[in-house]
């Protein structure tokens, strides 16, 4: 388990955490806030693309198995 799953489990913040608390504190614009948001999203987007990639490359699905996914209550059964 990561440090950051660890310090979420026990309730407590990690150092990014803080650091982006400490941000915050200082006050942003509303749009210095929407921009902030904007590089946040896209970064995760970023993550959560490369997983998929990465479990598309090790179970093998081809198209037509995305398809059934959308289709076939019984795919993953």
């Amino acid at each position: 388990m990561d440090a950051a799953a660890k310090s979420s489990e026990q309730g407590k913040l990690n150092d990014l955490q803080i650091s982006l608390l400490r941000l915050f504190d200082r006050g942003m614009s509303d749009a210095q806030t929407y921009e902030l948001r904007k590089m946040l999203m896209a970064y995760f987007d970023s993550e959560v693309k490369k997983e998929l990639e990465k479990v598309q490359k090790e179970k093998q699905y081809t198209q037509e198995d995305f398809d059934r996914m959308l289709t076939d209550d019984n795919f993953f059964k």
